[in-house]
């Protein structure tokens, strides 16, 4: 078998499930990886034969992708905001909307000319303070997870990237962050509700943990309340709250940060037009 008998394998069965689109995406994204293959060199070598190792190896991993599991985790690795990241099953998969409130953070904060102390509540595999670390050179970044694998996950995404983001331990719902301490403090929270999960894609629901994805009561504001309410203390006076939200409760999370006397609420929506993240200064 070729490369591109493969291929064409790969998009006609993956195509019923994730669309043209994104099945020659995953595509290109397992065989560059698999075969050690840049973009190009991938098209170059189309007609190139496959040893039968490594039809064996691809075929397991088109089994598993037609069982509709991730092809991130089956990969071991993810791209954000240029720079690559380790997942596993333990942490969210980076998504492309955080980028974007990662994005607005770092022009907001080239804008300042004082180093700044940055915190990341809920980190996961850590792409977004390791991406603000990399991007932002004077601040100090600072992260927290309730999870030790997750934890372990992120300080293994700072080696691999070659930060210096600290990772601590702490449940936000029920602990205390250190007073005054921060300049900014950004969070991409669990924020979808229990009865929401019929809502959510397959592979969504089954393979990604649902300690990060769901809030833990009926209450699906739960972190964001808790986390405003701590930001009032641990943030300096005219420092920045920035949240990732359900795209369905903006209009709640502005006024939840009314409700706790934040002033200069802007709600942003992402790229697909949802609204999506949100910024308030204190």
């Amino acid at each position: 078998m070729t490369i591109a008998e493969l291929q064409k394998t790969y998009r006609d069965k993956l195509s019923v499930i994730y669309g043209q689109r994104e099945a020659n995406n995953i595509t290109k994204m397992v065989l560059t990886r698999e075969l050690e293959l840049s973009d190009a060199n991938l098209s170059f070598d189309r007609f190139r034969l496959l040893t039968v190792d490594q039809q064996n190896r691809l075929k397991v991993i088109l089994d598993r992708l037609l069982k509709h599991e991730p092809v991130q985790y089956i990969l071991g690795e993810a791209d954000f905001y240029g720079l690559k990241f380790k997942v596993t099953p333990d942490v969210l998969i980076p998504r492309p909307e955080t980028e974007e409130l990662v994005d607005w953070i770092i022009k907001d904060c080239n804008t300042k000319p004082n180093a700044l102390r940055i915190l990341d509540i809920g980190t996961g595999t850590g792409c977004i303070p390791i991406s603000l670390a990399k991007k932002l050179a004077l601040a100090t970044v600072e992260a927290i997870d309730v999870s030790t694998e997750a934890l372990a996950v992120a300080e293994q995404n700072n080696q691999l990237n070659g930060t210096h983001v600290q990772f601590y331990q702490l449940d936000i719902l029920n602990e205390q962050v250190a007073k005054k301490t921060y300049d900014v403090i950004v969070s991409n929270p669990p924020y979808i509700a229990q009865n929401e999960k019929e809502s959510l894609a397959f592979n969504v629901l089954n393979f990604e943990p649902h300690l990060a994805l769901f809030a833990p009561h009926a209450d699906a504001l739960i972190f964001y309340r808790r986390i405003a309410e701590k930001a009032t203390t641990a943030l300096k006076g005219g420092g920045c709250l920035y949240l990732e939200i359900n795209a369905a409760k903006g209009e709640e999370v502005v006024a939840l940060l009314k409700s706790f006397n934040y002033k200069n609420i802007e709600l942003r929506k992402d790229i697909s037009g949802n609204d999506r993240m949100i910024k308030a200064e204190i």
